[in-house]
């Protein structure tokens, strides 16, 4: 019998699964060597990529960096308190946003020909590829952790440094890197606290 997702869109995913996305879920430090294979890698992608972004931009691009090569030239563009860690990780993943994301909007937009058009501003357009693929960036951690991988989100780099050593002669810009594979309890910090209700939200 097939899968039907409208009869099933307002049932709540089980506390078992909230537990793995959310509320058990933790930001990991330490790796076991335990591999990530390119397929999964392609299958966190292909989840990665139904998030909704406004215009179906989806401006987020993402370097999978696997290699010890490719490790290697990352790793001094890292600060130094990030470093070890990604050297550990079976996987770094780059994520960054194309300036340029408009030029695709004939294809992904389809419904609306004049599509690109709305993103003639540079400024505009800069605004709402980071936005975006900030977003996208978000689904990537939760898509990574609902096929029982764990994360890492780093913001500690030299953007300029990235950005010329994987993204030279292109139109994206490094977002955010995320440490990728099976995580260990390896200096792990207590869970911080989060803010309550009260304090961060309001029901008008």
């Amino acid at each position: 019998m097939a899968y039907d997702a409208l009869a099933h869109r307002d049932t709540p995913l089980s506390d078992d699964a909230l537990n793995q996305l959310f509320t058990g879920a933790r930001t990991r430090n330490a790796w076991t060597d335990r591999p990530v294979s390119g397929d999964m890698l392609r299958r966190l992608y292909d989840l990665t990529k139904f998030g909704p972004t406004a215009v179906n931009a989806t401006p987020a691009r993402f370097v999978f960096v696997t290699s010890p090569e490719a490790k290697a030239r990352l790793a001094p563009l890292m600060s130094e308190a990030n470093r070890a860690k990604t050297l550990q990780a079976p996987v770094n993943v780059i994520i960054g946003q194309d300036i340029e994301f408009h030029e695709h909007l004939p294809v992904l937009f389809p419904h609306a020909p004049g599509a690109k058009d709305w993103f003639a501003d540079e400024t505009h357009r800069r605004e709402n590829a980071f936005r975006n693929a900030s977003l996208q960036g978000g689904y990537f951690l939760l898509a990574a952790r609902a096929l029982g991988l764990d994360v890492g989100p780093m913001s500690g780099f030299d953007p300029e440094g990235v950005k010329n050593a994987f993204f030279a002669g292109t139109t994206v810009e490094p977002n955010f890197i995320v440490n990728l594979g099976y995580g260990t309890d390896e200096n792990l910090f207590p869970r911080s606290p989060r803010l309550a209700f009260e304090e961060a939200a309001r029901i008008l």
